[in-house]
């Protein structure tokens, strides 16, 4: 397609691709809010002593837990921009996981990565088959690869791993899980590590904080972390800086305004979809290369969890980040400090709904400032009253989180104008 083309279908759809006028961020503001977000930290971590808040540890931990929640989420973004809700992120993962056990044990951890990208993209497939094709609703659709993946995989790990005398079982595979592949190397920044360790060691205010944060965002980083950093990036240039981008969004913006205009509605749908698949495919390949084998329910509903970080992030490749960020340290926290750090957290949630109260009675939003006030006042004698946080509570807490998020960004979502509407070729003549 021409120049004259694009320019055309980016301003037959200008109307139409705007979050409602609203102000995006920019850089310096994102920059300022991550120096505020560490100052709170900091600040929590002196008043409170709860020391593993800001440490490398925690940190390289939540990179871990945060890269395959964010896979999903931008699978689900690449799908969601062309008009197609993808609730089948969670099935999707399933058989990359498992397609990744299967292959590794075997070739090590680089093929299991295609193999997981494969078979994530095959469930795509069925995806893209069902709801472009077959115009299925999107959700039933889904659900059902959910639901399909796991009997699937289930019955594949009996079949291939647990078989009585296969290779599999002889290698220390069985019903549940495959045999161990081998490990995938790491990344670090030679000397840098060991700088930032020791600056970490002495706990000053706010420098060794970021010291420990940088620490665990540099060492020991797998290069699957890399490659999922890099399609973050390249997603950006693809969907916001490129024609074909163009055209994919204006498939879940407008899909009769882009037909008009010459675009092959259906074959930017299916690329979207085996993308999207592809992608969560890779965060299911993650979680087995992680841990060194498939194993049964390996995906924990990260799938769902990635889902949220999509709807979070306002369909843009920097807010699923932020949210997979975010879901990722909570995950980690309750891992590996439980209680006591989860506790601390408990403060800095009442300041920040400080902030919310005043925020909500300069704007004249009396009710709501006092729900929130009420809700700080539970939490304050919640922090006063005990010392630790219940394990039960410790353990929903990435979920608790996804929930709270959820609910407080909700006013300033702005999805794709015909995201999960039917849509069939000529519809609009």
């Amino acid at each position: 397609m021409s120049t004259t083309f694009t320019s055309s279908l980016a301003e037959r759809l200008s109307g139409k691709n705007k979050d409602n006028g609203k102000r995006r961020l920019s850089a310096p503001v994102i920059m300022l809010g991550i120096a505020g977000a560490l100052i709170l930290l900091s600040a929590l971590r002196v008043i409170t002593g709860a020391d593993d808040l800001t440490s490398s540890g925690q940190f390289s931990g939540a990179l871990g837990a945060a890269v395959p929640i964010g896979l999903a989420g931008l699978g689900g973004l690449w799908s969601e921009r062309a008009g197609v809700v993808n609730i089948g992120l969670e099935g999707m993962m399933m058989l990359g996981s498992f397609s990744a056990g299967w292959v590794g044990w075997q070739h090590g951890p680089w093929a299991a990565a295609a193999a997981g990208i494969l078979g994530g993209a095959l469930g795509g497939l069925i995806h893209a088959i069902a709801t472009v094709t077959f115009n299925v609703d999107h959700i039933i659709s889904g659900v059902a690869i959910n639901i399909l993946s796991l009997g699937v995989t289930q019955y594949l790990a009996k079949l291939w791993f647990g078989a009585e005398g296969s290779a599999a079982q002889q290698a220390g595979g069985n019903d549940k899980q495959s045999p161990v592949m081998e490990n995938m190397g790491t990344f670090s920044i030679p000397g840098l590590s060991d700088w930032l360790t020791s600056i970490e060691k002495h706990h000053w205010f706010l420098v060794s904080d970021a010291a420990g944060i940088l620490d665990g965002l540099v060492s020991d980083v797998s290069w699957l972390t890399i490659v999922a950093a890099l399609l973050f990036v390249g997603t950006f240039f693809v969907l916001w800086r490129s024609a074909f981008g163009l055209r994919l969004r204006s498939c879940g913006e407008s899909p009769v305004a882009a037909e008009s205009l010459g675009v092959n509605v259906y074959t930017y749908k299916y690329a979207a979809v085996v993308v999207s698949g592809a992608l969560a495919g890779l965060g299911g390949a993650f979680l087995a290369i992680g841990t060194h084998m498939y194993s049964d329910g390996q995906t924990g509903g990260r799938g769902y969890i990635g889902l949220a970080t999509m709807i979070f992030g306002n369909w843009r490749p920097g807010g699923v980040a932020m949210g997979a960020g975010l879901f990722g340290f909570m995950d980690s926290l309750q891992l590996r400090s439980g209680g006591p750090t989860v506790h601390a957290l408990l403060l800095l949630v009442a300041v920040l709904l400080v902030g919310l109260v005043l925020w909500q009675l300069k704007k004249g939003k009396s009710k709501q400032a006092i729900t929130s006030a009420i809700i700080v006042a539970a939490l304050l004698a919640w922090y006063f009253l005990t010392t630790t946080v219940p394990l039960e509570f410790v353990d929903a807490t990435p979920y608790v989180a996804t929930l709270l998020v959820l609910s407080l960004s909700a006013q300033r979502l702005r999805p794709p104008k015909a995201d999960g509407q039917p849509y069939r070729k000529g519809q609009g003549k």
